[in-house]
């Protein structure tokens, strides 16, 4: 009995933990906001707004990070793709390329990145974080290629109204209360998580995470599921761009560096195993939440960025530490 009890508030704290210190962080900020002499920016309109459409990007690209994780992978070239594929959706536009092949272009970019790990992962056999690592010096080389080592910026002409949109922590309509781009992240969430959920691909990638040696033996292709599970993983990565360029409206190879900190922060903040086999998309969406919460706070408390940055590590250094710690009891109790 004492066994079972331990083990549901386990799965309880895993579910449930991250958005109940999303709760926490957030109810600290706004109180301390509010004793300020001109407190009450924290809680309005506007700054919430702002927080979730600034947390877009990094939420687009950590769901693909998601699935990758909960396959016992990880991907630490996400920040220069990003980058590397708001470059190319830039360039196209400043040779005069339609917004249609725009898009197309940085969406295939991302999907090609992303095929690119998988590809290399499978075939070499390498592990993901040796191979990532030197992508993402590759991947930044080649956004340098592309935007002949300069910033791309193509005419503002060239930018709808609706890609600017994206971006804007004011919609239109304001009926919409949030921005067009919050609605299509928490779609794109929705998606990821019922995929996740109720696919037999789904079921595969959580299998690959728990025991890849017992997955192969089950008969499960390992090399196309990890090709797959990166390549998902670029297309998201591909539709950060988007968001990216939304919010640059300019080409810049190096604006992606440090970004896979972030991205990968969420997801370990939001309950994922660095070991694989566990993860949830709404734990992904409240760390990086967590995150953008922190940031907002300590700019409305007047805090300076190096306060943020150690807030940060603290709590990434934590969620780690949870994670070990519920790995080694569900080693010993197995």
């Amino acid at each position: 009995m004492t066994t079972s009890r331990a083990n549901v508030w386990t799965l309880l704290a895993g579910q449930f933990g991250p958005l109940l210190a999303l709760l926490l962080v957030f109810t600290f900020f706004a109180l301390a906001d509010a004793a300020q002499p001109d407190g009450g920016r924290f809680l309005s309109l506007r700054n919430l707004q702002t927080m979730l459409i600034s947390s877009a990007p990094v939420v687009v690209a950590a769901l693909g990070m998601t699935v990758i994780i909960i396959a016992g992978g990880i991907d630490l070239s996400v920040g220069t793709a990003v980058a590397l594929c708001a470059t190319v959706m830039a360039w196209v536009l400043k040779q005069g390329g339609p917004i249609e092949l725009a898009v197309a272009c940085c969406v295939l970019t991302g999907c090609a990145a992303g095929s690119v790990n998988g590809a290399l992962i499978s075939a070499l056999r390498v592990a993901p974080f040796i191979v990532t690592l030197g992508t993402m010096t590759a991947y930044l080389g080649i956004a340098k290629l592309v935007a002949d080592e300069t910033t791309v910026r193509p005419p503002l002409a060239s930018v709808p109204d609706w890609m600017s949109g994206l971006a804007m922590p004011n919609p239109d309509p304001s009926w919409l209360l949030v921005a067009p781009g919050v609605w299509i992240m928490l779609a794109l969430a929705a998606i990821l998580s019922l995929v996740l959920r109720y696919t037999v691909f789904g079921r595969y990638v959580f299998a690959l995470g728990s025991n890849e040696q017992t997955a192969r033996l089950c008969g499960l292709n390992v090399p196309a599921i990890k090709l797959a599970v990166y390549t998902l993983g670029g297309l998201f990565v591909g539709l950060a761009g988007l968001y990216q360029f939304a919010k640059l409206k300019v080409g810049n190879p190096t604006s992606g560096v440090g970004l896979e900190l972030k991205v990968i922060a969420a997801v370990v903040i939001g309950g994922a195993s660095l070991s694989g086999g566990r993860g949830t998309v709404l734990g992904t969406l409240t760390g990086a939440l967590l995150m953008q919460t922190i940031a907002s706070g300590c700019t409305q408390l007047g805090l300076s960025n190096p306060v943020q940055d150690i807030i940060l590590g603290v709590i990434i250094v934590a969620a780690v530490t949870v994670d070990q710690i519920r790995v080694r009891r569900s080693t010993s109790s197995s």
